[in-house]
């Protein structure tokens, strides 16, 4: 056997795997959202149908003075029976004005809106919330349990829009599309009104037809009596993830949980790098949890529920792995290139022009579907992937643009030297995206923060920023670093 010649094939099929596996969250994406025009056929509407139960909601607050009396407000104003409604307001041990806002409006709402004190606080929403789930569940009025942040706006028909999924006496939960409502919107909170739209209206349309939800909104889920009771009666408190956790356990006690993308809650998204990475590192270790807590669920097909679909499964496991077949794809790239291999730059193009149609198809079905929000980030629309990562699309669909023809441009002929570098750069860029987004982060306090981050950030893409915090998660899990309830600071910005 020519031993030589064998473990170059082999070296050969193994960097292959390790490209298919950057090549698998692309098609997963496509796949999931090829199956959002089917919500046009397949969906809950069928069986929803005007219901008003009472409704009880719970809004953890901790020193959300500023904020917690128009919430209130607002919530009194809604398309909604008064008589059928009931605002349960958890006190977290607040040092502010909260506890005397609440009190104020508790009078101004008498048998309305309830002022619940925690005198001892700081352990996180969950334990805030069961506290107030405690006090509804004392008696028998509550009919259905509404979850929300304080700071968020409801839209006045948006619980109306809710509740009527709750005339099915299969759905045991319901969530609404939280929509990013600064009022003093920059590049930053743009992106992730962006990604809002991406996440939610589309690929939770996804999820109705796939008949499977990965996560309730945690400012936005209406839980029937029967389905907290049947969960334990309260939130988990074990994990960051408790939202996640509550849609499982739904889920996995046969009961339907349904996304409603004409319930529109407006919320307050950070506005700074390093506020955003703080709140999304905690989602995402809160993720690893949730998938190590379900190891027995993934890919188990089950006639209870259909979280264990291979579908599903795909979904999940193509966000949850992102960073790390990012990685791998690159590596592969590198081996196969750096091995002379005549198959490295077709395998370059077959990767790139598939994420490129991926991103068009994605992007272009996506802003469809809140078309206010992304003509005022139209900016953000096209830059998402990031600039760079556009002109190595470009150069998959044009070989030797960058690397001939721009140059020749400027009157400039690369060595053979100077094109390899520059291949071998073109090739290893997905990774290195990943550290102009940390980079963005740490410029961030700089004193040339506020022109360099926003830069930083539309050339690598917002998404290589959501992967760089995922994968800080691969590397806080494996130090076994504390896991911490920070809780996202909010200022009242968002706009009615």
């Amino acid at each position: 056997m020519n031993w030589p010649f064998f473990f170059t094939r082999l070296l050969e099929i193994v960097l292959l795997v390790f490209v298919a596996t950057g090549a698998f969250p692309v098609l997963a994406a496509a796949y999931s959202f090829l199956a959002i025009p089917l919500h046009a056929f397949r969906n809950h509407y069928t069986n929803a149908a005007p219901f008003l139960p009472r409704v009880a909601i719970v809004v953890p607050a901790w020193n959300e003075g500023a904020v917690i009396a128009a919430s209130i407000d607002r919530l009194m104003a809604l398309e909604y029976p008064l008589e059928r409604l009931r605002v349960y307001v958890v006190d977290d041990a607040s040092t502010d004005s909260t506890p005397d806002v609440v009190l104020a409006k508790a009078e101004q709402y008498p048998g309305n809106v309830f002022h619940l004190r925690r005198d001892k606080g700081g352990e996180g929403k969950a334990h805030t919330l069961n506290h107030g789930i405690r006090e509804v569940l004392k008696d028998d009025w509550m009919e259905a349990l509404l979850i929300m942040d304080a700071d968020v706006i409801y839209l006045p028909n948006s619980l109306r829009r809710m509740t009527r999924h709750l005339a099915d006496p299969k759905v045991g939960a319901v969530s609404a599309y939280i929509r990013e409502g600064s009022a003093d919107k920059n590049y930053l909170t743009r992106f992730i009104g962006l990604e809002y739209v991406l996440s939610q209206p589309a690929a939770r349309r996804a999820q109705n037809v796939l008949g499977a939800q990965a996560c309730l909104a945690g400012g936005a889920q209406l839980h029937t009596r029967e389905n907290l009771l049947a969960i334990g009666g309260q939130i988990d408190t074990t994990s960051l993830a408790e939202d996640t956790i509550t849609t499982f356990e739904t889920q996995l006690g046969g009961r339907e949980v349904v996304f409603e993308p004409l319930a529109v809650v407006l919320a307050e998204e950070p506005g700074a790098i390093n506020a955003l990475w703080k709140q999304r590192l905690r989602w995402a270790r809160g993720n690893v949890s949730v998938t190590a807590r379900y190891k027995k669920v993934w890919f188990r097909p089950s006639k209870v529920h259909k979280l264990g679909t291979i579908s599903f499964g795909i979904v999940w496991f193509s966000l949850w792995l992102l960073p790390l077949a990012m990685i791998l794809s690159s590596i592969g790239l590198l081996g196969l290139l750096l091995m002379h291999s005549d198959i490295a730059a077709a395998v370059f193009r077959a990767l790139w022009i598939s994420a490129a149609c991926t991103y068009v198809f994605t992007l272009a079905l996506g802003v469809q579907l809140d078309s206010k929000l992304s003509r005022n980030a139209w900016r953000e629309v096209i830059t998402f992937p990031g600039i760079i990562s556009m002109v190595v699309m470009l150069t998959a669909f044009f070989p030797g643009l960058v690397e001939v023809r721009i140059p020749a441009l400027v009157g400039l002929t690369l060595t053979d030297n100077g094109v390899f570098i520059l291949t071998v750069c073109i090739y290893v860029w997905i990774p290195f995206s990943m550290a102009g987004a940390w980079l963005a982060r740490k410029a961030e306090g700089t004193r040339i923060g506020p022109f360099l981050s926003p830069l930083l950030l539309y050339l690598v893409g917002y998404g290589s920023l959501l992967c760089a915090i995922t994968f800080d998660s691969y590397v806080k899990e494996l130090r076994h670093a504390e896991a911490t309830w920070d809780k996202t600071e909010k200022t009242g910005r968002v706009m009615a």
